[in-house]
């Protein structure tokens, strides 16, 4: 499974979204989950295109705070976006996914590839 992660912030980008990955042989699935704090179904779109799943959607600005009164400021608004290469085969209608308590878990089903036997080809 490859990842990558960008958030965007002030046209810089910067790493965010903690992220676990879990393969269940037994169910025969995939489980992801992001940690999203803050934000709620409606703050974040998923998408699967060209076998990669992408998660994205943006924090929100907090009350505005002035600069001076923070000695570590962590957590930043702006735009994200993760993305993860999923196996060939998997229709966005299998792809589940949950919010609850600022943690997002996506479940899509393991494709295992059967290799092809050869076959030989008559030359007439």
């Amino acid at each position: 499974v490859c990842i990558s992660t960008v958030i965007i912030i002030n046209e810089r980008p910067t790493v965010a979204c903690r992220l676990d990955i879990h393969e269940d042989e037994e169910s025969n699935s995939i489980t992801a989950k992001l940690e999203l704090p803050g934000l709620k179904s409606e703050d974040i779109s998923i998408e699967v295109e060209e076998g990669h799943l992408t998660v994205s959607g943006e924090f929100p600005k907090e009350n505005p705070h002035s600069e001076n009164g923070y000695s570590i400021r962590e957590r930043r608004p702006g735009k994200f976006w993760r993305t993860i290469q999923i196996p060939g085969g998997v229709k966005p209608g299998e792809v589940k996914a949950k919010m609850e308590h600022g943690l997002l878990t996506i479940t899509f089903p393991r494709v295992v590839v059967v290799p092809e036997q050869p076959q030989r080809i008559v030359v007439s």
